[in-house]
């Protein structure tokens, strides 16, 4: 019984330690690097479905890998949709915000985010800034983490992505102070007709744009 006991074990922790490799491997390393809730959730989940099913000794080794390649399957369909159409995107990872616009909080983005001053202090310290004074612009990624703009000699220079992946970033261009006409009336002086034909373009504070086409 001893030795049945622990020789199951070592069967299904193997299965379940190859099933989590091939899963991390389809996953990719979006799970370890700007990790959202949702990414962190789904890697505890991932864990506990193979960590517990290994001491149940009813569950079968085929069962741990079915469960643990469906929990896979599962993340990398959404993670296919969410890269191709925006709303599943907005709806599932949100979108980075202004927590510090020109130099002054957003009280109402703080509340969307659910954060208070001790921990917009925290981040802002482990940047290095200990006044807001210092700064002009903090943004609150998807990943939690403050990206900071700090205040020059100079003026500083805000940039944001304004298209993505052929689309239009409507939650950026409101800080533009320009719509999307003016933003086509840009393209069509850089001889581009249709938005679908960029990969990636950048505004920034000097009214420029910066532009990578797809397959450039």
């Amino acid at each position: 019984m001893f030795d049945k006991v622990f020789l199951q074990i070592t069967v299904e922790l193997l299965g379940g330690f190859i099933s989590l490799l091939i899963s991390v491997k389809i996953i990719g390393k979006r799970q370890m690097s700007q990790i959202s809730p949702f990414d962190f959730i789904s890697a505890i989940v991932l864990g506990e479905l193979v960590g517990n099913a290994i001491y149940d000794e009813k569950v079968t080794l085929t069962q741990i890998v079915f469960a643990s390649l469906l929990w896979t399957l599962l993340l990398y369909i959404t993670e296919k949709i969410t890269q191709k159409f925006v709303f599943p995107r907005k709806l599932i990872q949100s979108a980075p915000s202004f927590i510090i616009y020109k130099g002054k909080f957003d009280y109402n983005i703080m509340k969307k985010e659910r954060l208070d001053f001790p921990e917009i202090i925290s981040l802002l310290r482990t940047k290095d800034v200990f006044s807001i004074q210092d700064v002009d612009y903090a943004i609150f990624e998807t990943s939690g983490n403050l990206s900071i703009i700090k205040k020059l000699s100079g003026n500083p220079i805000l940039t944001l992505p304004i298209i993505l992946e052929g689309k239009i970033v409507n939650d950026n261009m409101k800080y533009t102070n320009h719509d999307e006409s003016w933003l086509l009336n840009k393209l069509q002086t850089m001889n581009i007709k249709n938005v679908k034909d960029i990969l990636y373009a950048e505004w920034n504070a000097n009214d420029e744009i910066y532009v990578q086409m797809f397959y450039e």
